[in-house]
């Protein structure tokens, strides 16, 4: 999968995939990326990428001709590229949205600055827009590569062993169960005891018992949502 990254600081991004399971999957041919700097697409002379807010306000706003030039561009060369928009005012990102993504061609993700993105930009090239949090950060590059990550970890051959996307967070709207490594004993706590027994059938049933209680305490919101008869019969 080719992922593009629209961004006023390229810098901020690249290292990124410069270690660990992004560098192997990008070694390995898995992914490709690429960035581009909207300053590089701008009309005026100094390379000004914002303006004054029409009617007012505190803060710049990106402008639309640099990113109108360099997205239409992006598109013309690449009818399969698929924009997102990381935004605070956007449906929030889920990790059903990473798996399903991970199915792309191409992703382009424009991190806005200032106080973000002329709307009319987001109107014209968005395929999606999502929020990766009820907070403000300085740029969207934070959730851009938040996004390109998960949606990264989901495609085939990413992962060394694909068998852990199955028991991780938010798999069946569950929060991981509790996991564990030697020593047996830290600190006067030991790991639970039925997971040192080799029995792996009660161990299955016990992290998924462990998952509900999980997620019953830090999320209400999914547990309530969860259809506690299906979760019962799967295990």
């Amino acid at each position: 999968m080719q992922f593009t990254f629209v961004t006023l600081f390229p810098q901020l991004i690249l290292p990124y995939f410069q270690a660990s399971i992004l560098k192997r999957a990008v070694d390995a041919g898995l992914i490709t990326t690429a960035s581009f700097n909207p300053r590089d697409y701008s009309s005026d002379k100094h390379g000004k990428v914002d303006r004054y807010q029409a009617g007012g306000g505190a803060g710049q706003v990106m402008s639309v001709q640099p990113l109108d030039t360099l997205l239409s561009e992006i598109m013309q060369k690449d009818k399969d590229a698929y924009i997102i928009f990381p935004i605070p005012a956007a449906k929030p990102f889920k990790q059903i949205d990473a798996k399903r993504l991970s199915k792309k061609k191409h992703i382009v993700f424009v991190s806005g600055r200032y106080e973000g993105i002329d709307e009319r930009i987001i109107e014209k090239y968005a395929h999606e827009v999502f929020s990766t949090g009820d907070f403000i950060l300085t740029g969207g590059e934070l959730p851009s590569l938040s996004m390109c990550d998960a949606i990264s970890r989901n495609i085939d051959g990413v992962l060394g062993n694909a068998e852990s996307l199955d028991v991780e967070s938010f798999e069946d709207a569950l929060l991981e169960a509790p996991t564990f490594t030697k020593p047996n004993i830290f600190d006067k706590s030991s790991i639970i005891k039925e997971y040192l027994k080799g029995n792996h059938g009660k161990i299955h049933a016990l992290k998924r018992e462990l998952s509900l209680k999980k997620t019953k305490y830090f999320r209400p919101d999914l547990y309530e949502t969860l259809d506690i008869k299906h979760l019962e019969e799967k295990k």
